[in-house]
């Protein structure tokens, strides 16, 4: 029986560990320690994008504990609301919706909304950007 660390050692010293996408040497996109994600290849499997989607979930909640700490003072329901827009944008653009963000924080949930209406965000994202404006009304 062969020994998994020692595979995993020669496996990640000739196939290399790259923690963001890159084209490979024949053009597929691959990340990882050699995981095709391109057509033909093994891509991922609904268990790796839940884990991966999980931990994305971590980041973004601690993100927004450290930027704007009052947001977990909001019902679950516009939480849900904040994180999902986080995760669309990314916490640095998120935290460029100052009007918006103003509201939230002073519990202004139509401000709010009108703010997330107002913005090229809205107008880009379309019908999640329209259901999280109802969210955020209806709390």
């Amino acid at each position: 029986m062969f020994d998994y660390n020692t595979l995993k050692k020669q496996l990640i010293v000739d196939e290399d560990l790259r923690l963001h996408a890159y084209p490979d040497s024949m053009g597929n996109i691959t990340v990882g320690v050699g995981r095709n994600l391109s057509r033909g290849g093994p891509g991922l499997s609904v268990e790796e994008a839940m884990f991966l989607l999980i931990n994305d979930i971590t980041r973004v909640e601690r993100e927004l504990d450290d930027a704007l700490p009052w947001w977990k003072n909001m019902s679950d329901e516009r939480q849900g609301v904040l994180m999902n827009m986080c995760f669309n944008l990314g916490i640095g653009t998120l935290l460029t919706f100052h009007r918006t963000l103003d509201a939230m924080a002073s519990g202004n949930y139509e401000g709010a909304a009108e703010g997330m209406e107002a913005s090229q965000w809205y107008k880009q994202v379309g019908a999640r950007a329209s259901r999280l404006v109802t969210r955020m009304r209806k709390g």
